[in-house]
């Protein structure tokens, strides 16, 4: 037997790549009525963060909390009252390479900062402190899979609970022994907020399901997201597209070689 899952709603569509840095831009290249920033931009600097903190803070966290904050801000919610769920298929593969190679060539080097960044929590962490959040928040990680994942988590929270959540998927290059193992490019970072009910700041609804069998990811159609699709968090790119021209779609993105998330999004 099946069962519907509850519509759900998005807000305040938050993206930052080094040649997309920022909504805005991201979704006037997706409808081709833009270029990619030339020369990419810098990392973001969170102003959630104190200048001290931005400063020690590390790519991982820089790129989550500025597109968290971007979609709370763009869903005109409270970051404090917002339960999170953040998503990264590695976390710091920077500091976990460094982690790594300090441990081996002199364990007594290792930087106290460094460990405590090293964690997949770390960027969460940030976030709830740094807004004073004191509702439920999550990190967790489904190699290529993460977005979709952390969608599913999101969209079932918030129906379970008819309360919304904010949804951040984020990832970096690897680097050192890391790159030879494990295929991530670029840095990515999105977020939306997922809500019970449709607002004025609603921009789709999301009717979701889970599908057996393995499925192909709905391809891409640009050259700006296929530029990006080396990244772990390029599952996230086709949803982004979609929301960015504004079209009633149906995609599909897996979960394993024998599930996947079916969405149909429709524009408010």
């Amino acid at each position: 037997m099946s069962v519907k899952t509850p519509t759900v709603y998005i807000e305040g569509p938050a993206f930052w790549a080094p040649a997309l840095p920022g909504w805005d831009v991201a979704r006037a290249v997706f409808r081709g009525e833009g270029q990619p920033v030339d020369p990419p931009a810098k990392r973001p600097s969170p102003q959630v963060l104190a200048p001290a903190e931005r400063r020690r803070a590390p790519d991982t966290v820089a790129l989550s909390l500025e597109v968290a904050a971007a979609a709370v801000a763009g869903a005109g919610r409270n970051a404090a009252d917002l339960p999170c769920v953040f998503a990264s298929a590695h976390g710091d593969l920077g500091i976990n390479d460094y982690m790594c190679s300090t441990l081996a060539a002199d364990p007594k080097l290792l930087s106290p900062i460094k460990f405590h960044n090293s964690v997949h929590n770390a960027a969460v962490g940030y976030w709830t402190i740094g807004t004073g959040c004191m509702a439920a928040s999550n990190s967790l990680t489904a190699y290529e899979s993460t977005f979709a994942s952390g969608l599913l988590e999101a969209a079932a929270q918030c129906a379970a609970d008819q309360r919304a959540v904010l949804l951040v998927g984020y990832d970096m290059p690897a680097v050192g022994a890391l790159a030879s193992v494990t295929k991530s490019r670029g840095l990515l970072a999105v977020a939306m907020v997922i809500s019970p009910e449709r607002t004025d700041r609603s921009v789709a609804s999301i009717d979701w399901s889970l599908a057996s069998g393995a499925a192909s990811a709905t391809a891409l159609r640009t050259d700006a997201a296929r530029a990006l699709s080396d990244n772990a968090m390029a599952d996230a790119l086709p949803v982004f597209e979609a929301l960015a021209r504004g079209d009633a779609e149906s995609l599909r993105l897996p979960l394993s070689d024998k599930l996947s998330l079916q969405l149909a999004l429709q524009p408010c």
